[in-house]
């Protein structure tokens, strides 16, 4: 359906279009065609009129009647051109008396231009018709007068129109042929225009139902680097960004299903136990662990439901002047009991004081625990994470840095994607670095990571300070 509308389309607009210029320009050209060659017959019969009634002058000022019968009779019979065009002479009562073919005069003919000469002020009259005979002809007639303005007889030059109009009819077909020409090269060109257009559209628009279908490892072979290729490798690219995309979707729904069944096993294995009865130390120990495992359930359905809020724009800054250290310190806290207890050093390089910035509380302390844990998970029992904040021109940066494994450089650029997890070994649903990422960046600040494999990750949080 496609391919059809283009192509009519095409045929309709363009060729259309080119073919009634053609037609007109043939119609125009053919009609000046004729018309000059009209013109040129036109301009030689007058010549030889005037040749012809000089000729009379020279002989004779003042003609009688029988005077000009007699020297036109003796002109016509002499006339050299008999072949190319008939001269006749007519007298004053309008007959035909003599003519160069020698033969008898027909007095039927049809002479519109003797009866316009007869009225026009010049003496003269042209016409051109067709004769009883059905020959088509041109006829211009000069009447010829007294010294007194008396009527003496007519001069009728005639000649025949049929080969000056073979010749425009060739003319015609000519340009016709042309024209034909002209369209055919136009249509193929089209067709061949149209076509270089259809098969690549047609490709993208099967690759782009394939990929709607879920066949995201589909490409379109290109062919020519002009403005279809770049929408192959459009397509190309989204279809390599969406089989990623789906193939990180379908890592975190897995990572998730686990981070969810994880802690939902060891409540309901702990509250079995509880229910069947348990001595206080087991109690209290199964307390524990339901309490921190409820904790951790909390905090991801929360990571969700930020995800959620900042893909459909609905998630909203609570923005204040504030003091970050303050959010700092709260943050590390929460995490020093943890490291303790995991063999891991956290070191906090307290700053005295930094310019106050502006921001959302929460969110900014939800982005520095979301970053001290990461660095937590991926530290060895042993390492250490070091937090420090210093001022760097006009921002308050926070610098988050452990010894912990390392991102391998192939990864590094997609850590901050969404599902993305560059160590599929360690626990976590892949999103909480890109919601850090995109609260800092709704705070107007960047989220950077340093990193290599062995030996460690920093993080660096860059806020802008306070202008007022």
């Amino acid at each position: 359906m496609f391919a059809k509308s283009i192509s009519r389309r095409w045929f309709v607009n363009t060729i259309g279009v080119v073919l009634v210029v053609l037609v007109i320009f043939v119609a125009a050209l053919s009609f000046m065609v004729q018309s000059s060659t009209y013109n040129g017959i036109e301009s030689t019969l007058t010549g030889r009129m005037d040749e012809l009634l000089n000729w009379l002058s020279s002989r004779s000022k003042d003609y009688q009647t029988s005077e000009f019968t007699a020297v036109t009779r003796d002109y016509i019979e002499t006339f050299q051109d008999k072949a190319k065009m008939e001269i006749m002479a007519l007298g004053k009562d309008g007959r035909v008396f003599i003519t160069s073919t020698g033969f008898e005069p027909d007095h039927s003919q049809p002479m519109p231009d003797y009866q316009l000469a007869l009225l026009s002020p010049d003496g003269s009259g042209k016409w051109v018709g067709e004769l009883n005979t059905g020959e088509k002809v041109m006829a211009i007639t000069r009447v010829v007068r007294s010294e007194n303005g008396g009527l003496v007889g007519s001069i009728r030059y005639m000649v025949s129109m049929e080969r000056a109009d073979q010749q425009t009819i060739m003319v015609v077909i000519v340009l016709v042929i042309a024209a034909l020409f002209i369209m055919l090269l136009l249509t193929l060109s089209g067709v061949y225009f149209i076509r270089s257009i259809l098969v690549p559209v047609r490709q993208v628009s099967q690759s782009a139902r394939q990929i709607a279908q879920g066949d995201f490892e589909v490409r379109i072979e290109k062919a020519r680097g002009d403005e279809i290729g770049q929408l192959c490798d459009a397509i190309n690219d989204m279809a390599g960004e969406l089989g990623a995309a789906e193939r990180m979707k379908n890592e975190f729904i897995s990572s998730v299903s686990h981070e969810l069944r994880t802690p939902l096993t060891a409540i309901k294995g702990w509250a079995e136990t509880l229910r069947s009865g348990a001595d206080p130390a087991t109690e209290e120990k199964g307390m524990s662990v339901i309490i921190r495992e409820s904790e951790r359930l909390s905090g991801l359905v929360e990571e969700l439901l930020d995800f959620s809020r900042l893909q459909n724009g609905r998630m909203q800054l609570v923005q204040e002047r504030m003091d970050i250290l303050a959010e700092l310190d709260e943050a590390v806290y929460l995490f020093t009991e943890r490291a303790r207890t995991e063999g891991k050093e956290l070191r906090y390089e307290e700053n005295i004081s930094l310019a106050p910035v502006y921001g959302d509380r929460n969110r900014l302390k939800q982005v520095f625990v979301n970053i001290i844990d990461n660095a937590l998970k991926y530290t060895l029992e042993g390492g250490s994470v070091t937090v420090s904040s210093e001022l760097s021109e006009d921002r308050v940066q926070v610098i988050i840095a452990d010894t912990g494994c390392g991102i391998p450089a192939e990864h590094l650029p997609n850590v901050k994607k969404k599902f993305y997890k560059a160590n599929q070994l360690v626990r976590g649903s892949g999103i909480g670095l890109a919601v850090a990422d995109e609260i800092v960046a709704m705070h107007n600040g960047t989220l950077e990571l340093e990193s290599t494999e062995g030996e460690g990750t920093t993080v660096t949080i860059s806020i802008p300070l306070c202008k007022t």
